[in-house]
């Protein structure tokens, strides 16, 4: 049966207000074409600009995107090479189209480890797109999820034996305020593109009562469409958050 499309006048409160994606599925997209796993990292850096302007059209306030996870650094030197040349583009290249449709970027993850020219770009493009409003657009870069919850951990342990707090003064607030996400909304929708079915140390804390929408589609061939998609079957559901529903 064919999903039904949004209205043309999308209805924010109705949801989601935050959608994370894992952007999966750009090798097999190279490979089934006989091309390098490059062709495939520059044609998902074009869905990422397609989705971008999607998500903005569709009224989602806040998008989350993993690009490049610790464990992507096990990977062949030569696509690692590629893979932050292509951020390095994405970075100095998309400004203008970011612009275009409102939107703040913010990178999430570890600064340490990235070569000193990409930090100076990601400062760049989150000092240049600060004051946009329509839309967050938060891209996961060198993040783990596991590394983030223990790093909080021991900032709260140390903010203890310093005596500036008590351990029984930390609760969720607290604790959330030490992430690398703090200040934004738990992901309501998490999508996972290309048939796979897992998270993948993403975003473990955050996505704790988030709905999950796995789609077979390759990450260089999603778009718009299959984001409105995913966005119709979450708004089937019915979120209980552990309790009883209507």
């Amino acid at each position: 049966m064919p999903t039904a499309p949004l209205p043309a006048n999308p209805d924010a409160g109705a949801g989601p207000q935050h959608v994370a994606i894992i952007m999966d599925g750009n090798g097999r997209w190279a490979k089934a074409r006989g091309l390098p796993r490059v062709a495939g990292h520059r044609r998902g850096a074009d869905a990422v600009r397609r989705v971008v302007r999607g998500a903005g059209e569709l009224g989602i306030p806040v998008l989350t995107l993993f690009a490049f996870s610790t464990e992507n650094w096990t990977r062949p030197a030569d696509e690692v090479a590629d893979l932050m040349g292509l951020l390095r583009h994405y970075l100095r290249s998309e400004l203008d189209e970011l612009r275009k449709n409102g939107a703040r970027l913010r990178v999430i993850g570890k600064r340490e480890g990235l070569a000193a020219d990409i930090v100076r770009d990601i400062a760049e493009a989150e000092g240049t797109t600060a004051s946009n409003t329509r839309i967050d657009v938060n891209i996961c870069i060198n993040y783990g999820a596991r590394d983030e919850i223990l790093r909080a951990t021991r900032r709260l342990a140390q903010r203890v034996a310093a005596g500036e707090i008590t351990s029984d003064s930390i609760d969720q607030a607290s604790f959330e305020s030490e992430l690398l996400t703090a200040g934004l909304p738990d992901p309501d929708l998490l999508i996972r593109t290309s048939g796979e079915q897992r998270i993948s140390n993403f975003l473990l804390w955050q996505c704790a009562y988030s709905e999950l929408v796995f789609v077979d589609t390759l990450w260089p061939d999603f778009g718009k469409d299959h984001l409105e998609h995913a966005i119709v079957e979450f708004r089937r559901r019915e979120r209980r958050y552990g309790g009883i529903g209507k």
